[in-house]
């Protein structure tokens, strides 16, 4: 509108990484795998608390970054870091990235790969290199 003073630019949303709910489905035949020694010998019935932990962790681990820093979310807490606290990120084969802190620790950032660093660095605004920029 006309008189107003200029528009700052607006905030990014946050960037939200986490499992594809595809893997609810290798839960679920994990869980009909188990349901073969739960119906032979009723005693292993426990066992069937194990895809309900391995759902719950597909819904809840998650990174979530943004301008400031990224979130991480576990099982049962979570925990914030600002960028400014982060040295660098490391990648295993196969594994969750996981960041270097200056203070010596690493923070496991899960659902976070070789490929969402794209992602990451459009949260951080450039504090994370993109590897496919030209």
């Amino acid at each position: 509108m006309a008189g107003d003073s200029p528009q700052e630019t607006a905030p990014t949303l946050p960037v939200v990484i986490n499992i594809s709910p595809m893997a609810h489905f290798a839960v679920g035949f994990f869980a009909l795998g188990l349901l073969i020694p739960v119906l032979t010998w009723p005693v292993t019935a426990p066992l069937l608390i194990i895809p309900v932990l391995l759902s719950a962790l597909i819904v809840r681990l998650r990174t979530q970054a943004d301008r400031d820093g990224v979130t991480v979310r576990t099982l049962v807490g979570s925990r914030s870091v600002r960028w400014e606290d982060i040295e660098g990120l490391r990648f295993r084969r196969g594994a969750w990235a996981r960041a270097q802190l200056k203070n010596g620790r690493d923070l496991r950032l899960p659902a976070v790969t070789f490929a969402t660093l794209p992602q990451l660095t459009q949260a951080s605004d450039g504090r994370v290199p993109n590897p496919y920029a030209d």
